[in-house]
C-alpha cells in the first residue's frame, strides 16, 4: 500500500524521490506527489492521480525543481477517491507538509475539532487531520517536534507518518506506529521510507523503526525517542539487497520474471536447510527443536495467496497426524474461540507488514497460544520481528503484486515443516529421505514446466472475448485451483471462481456452457477417476475444458477437452509443480486481454491496513 520516501541531502532531492517512488510502485497506488523546501520558509508541492508518469510529467512542466529537504508518497486510496486535491504530501498553514501510510481511525472526532478551531481542509482523506492539527499545536506556540508528540498521542489508528517543517530544511521527522518505516544512512543523505527498496540506490545501511518511534532525522544525525521522549538504541543494519536485484532485465514485466525465477528461488528456499537424507529442525531457530518437540496442533494465519499456502500445507500436516487449522487472519480475530493445547501459530507473509496477519498473531498470543513461527521473504519485517521461530523463503524481491515465487517459495517452506512434523510422530509412514530426494529434484521439474509456456500461450487466446471462468481440482489440489483463479481474476480481470470438484454437481454446473472455460487440474493420485467424472459432468453440458494434467493419468484431448500434460513427479511435490502452468496461464491471459499486469488496478503489494 502507500509507499514514503523523504530525503535530506547535500544535493537535490528531487532525483531521490522520484527514483524512490517509482522503486515503490510495486506496493500499488493511485496517486502520488512529492514535496520540497526550494528555499527557507516555502515548499513547491507537486500531486497528480494516476500513474507516476502524471506526477514526472508536471515535474518537468515546472522546469528546474532544486531542494535539499523533502518528502513524496504514492498513495492507495482509502478515505476519499483518488485526485489530485486528495494525494500526498498535505499542507497546512504553508509550513507543514506530511506524507502517512495507514489509517487514522478517530479522523472524524479529530475533524471535528479541528474545524472548531477555524482550520480549514482541504481534502476527503483521514490524513490531513494530523497535518493540521500539528500546525495547530504549532501556531500556538510549540516547537516543530513538541507539536509532532502531542499530535501522534491523540490519534488512534496504524500509520507512518514523513513529515518536514518548511522554516526548518534539513530536517525530517518520522514516526512509526503499526505501519513499517525505516531510515537509511547514506554518504550524501539521510532517508527516510515504508522499505529499502526505495533508497537502495543510495544506501544499505539502515535502521527499523520500532512501534511508538520517532525518528529526528538531519544531515549526519539520526535520533530514535518514543512518544515521552526517551532516547531508544536501534541497530544499524546492512541489507543484502543490490540494486540490480530490483531491474527487470530483458522480461517484458516484473510477473514475468519472477515466474522464471522460481527454480532459483526454491534452490535458495532449501539451501542450508537439508542434508542428503534430513531437514534441519535449525533452520527455524535455535528453539525449534525444543518447540517442535511439544508441539501437538498447528494453527496456520495467512491472508490471500499465503492463505492459499497454508491450505495445502493443511494436507501435509494432517497427513503425518498433525492436527492443522487454516484461518483467514482478518476473519480468526473476530470471534473468541478455545485455544488449542501446545499449538504452534504459523503466521505467512510475503511482506511481513500484512497488517490483517500481524494483528491475528497479536490476538493468537493474547489467547494464549503457545509458540509462534513466520514464513516470510523479508528480514527485518515487523511479522519476522515478533516471532519466535523464523524461516526466511529467500524468494528475493517479488516486485509484480499477484505473488508467484513468494507462493512457491512458502510452499517448499511449509513442506519442510511438515517433513520435520512427520518425524516427529512415530505412527507417520513418511519416508524422510525420499521426501528430500523429491524436494532436491524440485527446482529441475519447475525449469521444465517453465517449458510449456508456448503451449499455454496458445490456449490462453481462448480468454480473449471470455469474462468469466472455473476452475476445479480435488483434494490438497483444490487450493491450487483456488490460487490460479485468483491469479487469472487479479491481472487479467477476468471473473474467476475455484470449487472442489466434488461440489460441480451442488451449483457451479449451473453455470457451465460454451462461453465458460473451465480450467482443472489432473494430478495422478487417488483423486483421479473421480476428477475425470467431474470432467465427463462437464463435457456433456457442453462446457470446454482446458486440463493441466500429470502424464502418466493417460487423459487425453478430445472434443471440448484440451490436455496439457506435464511430466510425472512425485505427489508431495505435484501442488507446487501444477501452480506453474496455471500462472502461465493468467499472464498469457493478462498480456491479450492489455491490463496492467505488475500494477493491476485496486490491489497493493503490502497491504498495510485493516
Amino acid at each position: 500500500m502507500c509507499g514514503i520516501i523523504g530525503a535530506v541531502s547535500n544535493s537535490n532531492v528531487l532525483p531521490v524521490l522520484l527514483g524512490g517512488l517509482k522503486r515503490l510502485e510495486y506496493r500499488g497506488y493511485d496517486s502520488s506527489g512529492l514535496a520540497v523546501i526550494n528555499e527557507p520558509g516555502k515548499f513547491l508541492r507537486l500531486r497528480a492521480p494516476g500513474k507516476l508518469v502524471e506526477l514526472e510529467r508536471a515535474v518537468s512542466a515546472n522546469g528546474e525543481i532544486s531542494g535539499l529537504t523533502g518528502i513524496a508518497h504514492t498513495r492507495w486510496a482509502t478515505h476519499g477517491p483518488p485526485t489530485e486535491q486528495n494525494a500526498h504530501p498535505h499542507i497546512s498553514g504553508g509550513r507543514i507538509a506530511l506524507v502517512c501510510n495507514g489509517i487514522v481511525e478517530n479522523h472524524e472526532e479529530l475533524r471535528t475539532l479541528l474545524t472548531d478551531e477555524g482550520m480549514e481542509f482541504q481534502s476527503e482523506t483521514d490524513t490531513e487531520v494530523i497535518v493540521n492539527l500539528i500546525f495547530l499545536h504549532m501556531d500556538k506556540g510549540s516547537d516543530f517536534m513538541t507539536a509532532v508528540r502531542t499530535c501522534i498521542g491523540s490519534l488512534k489508528g496504524a500509520f507512518a507518518l514523513g513529515i518536514v517543517n518548511a522554516d526548518e530544511p534539513g530536517r525530517i521527522i518520522g514516526a512509526r506506529r503499526g505501519s513499517p518505516l525505516i531510515a537509511g544512512i547514506g554518504e550524501a543523505g539521510v532517508y527516510l521510507a515504508s522499505d529499502i527498496s526505495a533508497m537502495i540506490a543510495q544506501t544499505r545501511k539502515f535502521i527499523v523503526l520500532e512501534n511508538g518511534d520517532i525518528a529526528d532525522i538531519r544531515q549526519g544525525k539520526i535520533e530514535i525517542t518514543n512518544l515521552d521522549g526517551q532516547l531508544q538504541n536501534r541497530d544499524t543494519r546492512i541489507s543484502d539487497l543490490k540494486p540490480q536485484a530490483m531491474e527487470i532485465g530483458d522480461y517484458r514485466h516484473y510477473m514475468e520474471k519472477e515466474i522464471f525465477e522460481q527454480g532459483q528461488a526454491v534452490s535458495d528456499t532449501l539451501e542450508g536447510r537439508i542434508t542428503a537424507s534430513r531437514v534441519l529442525e535449525a533452520c527455524f531457530g535455535t528453539e525449534a527443536e525444543r518447540i517442535f518437540d511439544k508441539t501437538e496442533n498447528i494453527q496456520i494465519l495467512a491472508c490471500g495467496t499465503s492463505y492459499h499456502a497454508g491450505l495445502v500445507a493443511k494436507y501435509w500436516l494432517e497427513s503425518v497426524g498433525m492436527p492443522c487449522q487454516v484461518e483467514i487472519a482478518s476473519e480468526f480475530t473476530s470471534r473468541k474461540h478455545p485455544t488449542p493445547k501446545n499449538c504452534l501459530v504459523v503466521s505467512l507473509s510475503q511482506s511481513g507488514e500484512t497488517i490483517d496477519t500481524l494483528t491475528a498473531l497479536d490476538y493468537a498470543k493474547h489467547c494464549g497460544y503457545a509458540h509462534s513461527l513466520a514464513i516470510c521473504n523479508v528480514p527485518d519485517s515487523s511479522l519476522v520481528r515478533n516471532s519466535e521461530l523464523i524461516l526466511m523463503t529467500h524468494a528475493g524481491p517479488e516486485i509484480g503484486v499477484a505473488s508467484t515465487k513468494a507462493f512457491v517459495t512458502q510452499l517448499v517452506a511449509l513442506r519442510l515443516l511438515s517433513i520435520i512434523m512427520a518425524r516427529k510422530n512415530s505412527s507417520s509412514d513418511l519416508d524422510e529421505a525420499d521426501s528430500i530426494r523429491e524436494l532436491r529434484e524440485l527446482p529441475a521439474n519447475v525449469e521444465s514446466t517453465l517449458e510449456l509456456e508456448p503451449a499455454i500461450q496458445e490456449i490462453a487466446q481462448q480468454f480473449a472475448n471470455k469474462q468469466h471462468a472455473l476452475f476445479l481440482a480435488r483434494g490438497i489440489h483444490f487450493p491450487i485451483a483456488m490460487e490460479g483463479a485468483l491469479k487469472l481474476k487479479e491481472i487479467s480481470y477476468v471473473h474467476a471462481e475455484a470449487y472442489a470438484a466434488g461440489e460441480l454437481k451442488h451449483g457451479p454446473l449451473a453455470l457451465v456452457d460454451q462461453d465458460m472455460p473451465v480450467v482443472s487440474v489432473a494430478p495422478n493420485d487417488a483423486q483421479l477417476d473421480k476428477l475425470k467424472g467431474n470432467i465427463e459432468e462437464v463435457r456433456a453440458r457442453g462446457g470446454k475444458l482446458i486440463v493441466f494434467a500429470d502424464s502418466e493419468t493417460r487423459l487425453s484431448s478430445r472434443e471440448n477437452l484440451q490436455v496439457i500434460n506435464i511430466a510425472s513427479v512425485e505427489s508431495s511435490i505435484a501442488p507446487i509443480i501444477f501452480t506453474i502452468p496455471l500462472q502461465l496461464l493468467a499472464y498469457h491471459v493478462a498480456l491479450i486481454k492489455g491490463t496492467d499486469i505488475d500494477k493491476p488496478r485496486n490491489l497493493a503489494k503490502s497491504v498495510t491496513v485493516e
